[in-house]
Formats: C-alpha cells, sequence, structure tokens
C-alpha cells in the first residue's frame, strides 16, 4: 500500500507522508506522568487506525480466458522409503481394508481431494527402473537394489499392473515417466506398446498372459527424469537429442495419443529451458521443472520439519516465494520458441524439503508435516494458479511417507496432514477459469527484511460460483482486505480456514489432529465490496454465490 508503511513484529515506524506534533508545558511531574498515558494511548490508537486500512483487490471478471487446469493438482510416488511398500501397498498380514495389496483407506482420502494424476515410477527411481521386471507373477519376478534411496531390496511386487489398478481406483490419470539413464530405446517403446496397443503382437499378447486384456492408453509420459543429474548427468544439448530419439520410437496407438513431457530444468537453470525449447519443442507437450522449498538453503543440514525459529520460517517462505519468479522466467524462454504457448510447464516436483525424522532411515526421506507446510502448499498452489497460461501440470512430492506428504501411515494408523487439507480446500479450483487479481500486498518484516505478506488466487467454475483462496504468511498479524468485486455476480459468502496456535503444530498419530479445516466467518458483504481479515499464518478460502 503506497504511502504507509507499518511495520508490525513489535516495532512500530511512523507512517511516511505522516506529521504528528505533540507541544507539553508541564507543571507538575504528576501532570507530566498522566499527559504521558494519554499521549501514549492516542498514539497507539492512531497507529492502529491507520494500520487497519484495508489493502484493496481488484478482480476482473470480466476475462475469462484461461482455464487452470485439474492437471496442477497432481501428486508423485516414486519406489523410495515408504510411499509405495507399506504406503499404498502393504503386507497380505496388515489388518486394514485393502484390494489385492492396496491399501484402501488410503485410496478413499485421495478420492476426497479428486488428484488428477499420479506420477510414477520415480523420480530417480525411475532412470534405473526397468518394467519388464514388474510383471508376470510376482514369485518369479527378480529382485533388485535400490541403489537411489536407501540400498533396500525391491522385490518389484508393485508394478505395471499394480500402479495401472492403484490409479483406476483413485480414479486418476497415470503419469509413467520412462528410464531413458539405464535404459533403451526400445524398452521404452515397448512398454508405451505394452500399455496402449490394441493390435495383435507380441507385447500386447504378454499384457493379455498377464491378466489385462484391454489396453490402459496411458496418455502423460516422461522421458526420463532429472537428465542433468541422477537421470545420466546429461548436458542440455545431449538431452535434447535423447529426448528427440525416444519420442520418435514412443508410437501413438489407436485411440492413445501421447502426451509427452520432457525432462526440465533444476530450480534456475534456464539455459536447460532455453536448449531444449530450441532443440526438441517440436516433440513435447510439456517440459518440466523441479524446485524444492530448503528451510536453511543448505542440502546438508536442511533444518528440522517441526521444530524451527521465526527466522527460518520466514526463510522458508523466502525460499517459497521463490517458486513465482521461476516460473515467470522460464515461461519468458518458452515464449520465445512457444509464444502460442502450445507446450505446457509441468512442475512436476515441488514441495518443502527438510532433514527426516530422527532416528528414521536417511534414504527414506520421512519428514513431518506442519503448519508453515500448510502454507507453503497453499503458496504454490496459487502460483500455478495465477500462471495457469503456461504451467498445466504439477506434482507434489510425495503423495505418502516422503518428503511433504498429504497422508503419513503407520502401522494400522493413517493420518491426514496439514497440506491434505490445503489440497481439499483447494480443489474447487480444478478446470476452473482462472480470475485476474491485481493488488500490492502488504509485507511481513523480520530482522530489517520483507517479503509478501499475503498470495491469492480466484476462479470462477462452470456453475458460476467464484472462489478465493487466500494466504497470509506473516506469523504475527492480521490483515484486512477490501475486494473490488464490481464485475462479479454475487450475494453472499462463506469460508473456511486452516490455522493453528503455533507453525510448528502437526497432526500426530497419538493426538488428536491440530490442523485442519474449519469454518471462517470473517467476511462480509459490503455494498458489492468483499471485506474480509485474513488471520495471521493462515489459508482462507471463500466461496461467493
Amino acid at each position: 500500500m503506497k504511502g504507509r508503511n507499518i511495520v508490525i513484529n513489535n516495532k512500530l515506524q511512523i507512517p511516511k507522508y505522516s506529521h504528528i506534533c505533540f507541544k507539553f508545558n508541564f507543571v507538575k511531574q504528576s501532570s507530566m506522568k498522566k499527559m504521558c498515558s494519554l499521549f501514549l494511548a492516542l498514539f497507539i490508537l492512531l497507529i492502529q487506525t491507520i494500520a487497519q486500512k484495508p489493502t484493496v483487490v481488484t478482480l476482473d471478471g470480466n476475462h475469462l480466458t484461461t482455464t487452470i487446469s485439474k492437471h496442477i493438482y497432481g501428486h508423485f510416488s516414486e519406489h523410495l522409503g515408504r510411499c509405495i511398500y507399506d504406503g499404498f501397498w502393504v503386507s497380505d498380514t496388515l489388518k486394514v481394508s485393502k484390494k489385492d495389496r492396496i491399501r484402501l483407506d488410503v485410496v478413499e482420502a485421495l478420492k476426497k481431494i479428486q488428484i488428477p494424476n499420479l506420477r510414477w515410477p520415480g523420480g530417480c527411481f525411475a532412470d534405473e527402473y526397468h518394467w519388464r521386471d514388474g510383471i508376470g507373477p510376482r514369485q518369479q519376478r527378480p529382485y533388485m537394489v535400490n541403489t537411489n534411496w536407501g540400498g533396500v531390496t525391491e522385490d518389484n511386487s508393485f508394478g505395471t499392473h499394480e500402479f495401472l489398478e492403484l490409479c483406476t481406483l483413485l480414479k486418476t490419470e497415470p503419469y509413467i515417466t520412462g528410464n531413458v539413464g539405464s535404459g533403451t530405446v526400445e524398452e521404452m517403446a515397448k512398454w508405451v506398446e505394452y500399455l496402449n496397443s490394441d493390435a495383435k503382437s507380441t507385447m500386447t499378447e504378454l499384457r493379455k498372459q498377464n491378466g489385462q486384456n484391454e489396453p490402459w492408453r496411458v496418455k502423460f509420459w516422461g522421458v526420463g527424469n532429472e537428465s542433468w543429474g541422477c537421470g545420466g548427468e546429461m548436458t542440455p544439448e545431449f538431452y535434447a537429442d535423447q529426448f528427440n530419439r525416444y519420442s520418435t520410437y514412443a508410437r501413438n496407438y489407436h485411440n492413445a495419443p501421447l502426451l509427452k513431457i520432457a525432462g526440465g530444468a533444476n530450480a534456475g537453470d534456464y539455459n536447460w529451458t532455453e536448449v531444449l525449447m530450441k532443440k526438441a519443442a517440436g516433440q513435447m507437450w510439456g517440459l518440466s521443472l523441479h524446485y524444492y522449498t530448503i528451510p536453511t538453503g543448505n542440502w546438508g543440514k536442511k533444518g528440522s520439519a517441526t521444530s524451527f525459529t521465526e527466522a527460518e520460517y520466514f526463510n522458508t517462505m523466502k525460499s517459497t516465494l521463490r517458486m513465482d519468479e521461476l516460473v515467470t522466467k522460464h515461461s519468458t524462454v518458452m515464449d520465445r520458441y512457444d509464444p502460442q504457448r502450445r507446450v505446457g510447464l509441468v512442475v512436476d516436483e515441488w514441495g518443502i524439503w527438510t532433514d527426516v525424522e530422527p532416528g528414521t532411515n536417511p534414504g527414506f526421506l520421512y519428514q513431518q508435516n506442519s503448519l508453515r507446510d500448510a502454507l507453503i502448499a497453499g503458496t504454490n498452489l496459487n502460483i500455478f494458479n495465477n500462471h495457469a497460461e503456461r504451467v498445466r501440470m504439477a506434482n507434489l512430492a510425495q503423495t505418502l511417507n516422503v518428503l511433504q506428504s498429504i497422508v503419513l501411515t503407520r502401522g494400522t494408523q493413517m493420518i491426514l496432514t496439514p497440506t491434505y487439507h490445503v489440497f481439499d480446500m483447494y480443489k474447487v479450483h480444478q478446470d476452473a477459469k482462472k480470475i485476474n487479481i491485481n493488488f500490492e500486498s502488504p509485507k511481513y518484516t523480520l530482522d530489517g527484511n520483507s517479503i509478501s505478506a499475503i498470495n491469492m488466487s480466484a476462479s470462477i467454475d462452470s456453475n458460476g460460483v467464484t472462489h478465493l483462496t487466500i494466504v497470509n504468511i506473516d506469523a504475527h498479524n492480521n490483515i484486512p482486505l477490501r475486494f473490488n468485486m464490481s464485475s462479479i455476480h454475487w450475494k453472499g459468502v462463506q469460508g473456511t480456514i486452516i490455522t493453528s496456535g503455533a507453525l510448528t503444530d502437526f497432526n500426530d498419530f497419538d493426538s488428536a489432529a491440530k490442523v485442519f479445516i474449519k469454518n471462517f466467518d470473517g467476511a462480509q458483504k459490503e455494498g458489492n465490496d468483499l471485506m474480509v481479515t485474513i488471520p495471521a499464518k493462515s489459508i482462507v478460502a471463500l466461496e461467493l454465490k
């Protein structure tokens, strides 16, 4: 807000362009004390009055040209730690409801939030995975060592058929990543044929022998993963040639056209995007981007998931907000080669990465999930929604028991994390029309550094209902907003909120949940404007009908 500089966090600064003059004529010390007390009370009242002036937000409901793809709300499940084994795929003896060995309470939880796609088998694991090891009678499948994640033995009991059965139960689209790092062109080509062809061939007959008569017609295909790193330490020029080669032989079969996703950049490597768009854009549907929020900025010691200071929290949110810069700059590079925006940006690995929980296998990447994670999730999803012209898909890392999970399991127990509730809250944006928003965010200031306190996104669904999702990053201060709704027709508002007493609060197996969705009644209609005060450290969703 121009012309106002109210810094909070227990510090007061005189607003810009304000003039406060006082003249004292003291007679007695007691009178001076009374006047000082009166002065202090008036001064605090003045500051509070100025500070409560709402930030004005304008919504443009007249230019609804962009759809927020439901695939922005995708998820990622790798053969890593307890995501697949002891997550989705459990022991025959575990006393939970299951189909085959697929855990059904997890399936029901994910169906509730309408996950649109699920990425598998990796991740780094994808480029050492050979799909034929994971088909046929399970007792005959070869074992392997998962060299990327913990050095554990992989028995291949969860393979192609099991994954696609899981996707069927979830009613979600499979997103399969092929092996470019240690595989061959023929291997990936045969996998596509095995899954998608309805013609008579050795591969389709093998599929039928293994129990699947009809093709699955999987459309989303990643051509390798992190080819700049664990996927082969390739240069962008070399990978672009490999992408073109593998893509050429990944064929479209009857009623099964492929949407091919090239392995994209690591964070701010804009040269990678430049080379891929220049050399290979013609064969790709999407180009991926990977970026993780690291609380300390140090990959060696990333920081705790549930024990952190406000300074660590501030730096974490600053790191998260960098996603907007990355998406903007990669999109600018892509625009030079694809001004029609035919190629989508696919942020298929994102989320917070902390140190593992004490006492757990460091190769399993198991971390808890706090209110901070919910604020991170809401912020990233708002960024993706606002860039929906280019961002067509995104995948949170990862679904169960790994990194920023939405579900955690322990034996027969299951808990829904704060991040899960954000996806539940935000699912209203899936395939809705994006509303453009214009506002200048107040600042969250700590130790002389500032970041934007408020981020938000908005959409109108097919029934004409407007949805707003608003994140207040500020750890201490409620922030009033006035929405100019002159282009939006609405009569009433309902709200929900995710917040808790402390940023470090999380949902535990041994106690009642602390962080979940609650009703919110802090919004009201004033003329055709919407007035709302967003509580500190919260995510608020508003529905306007």
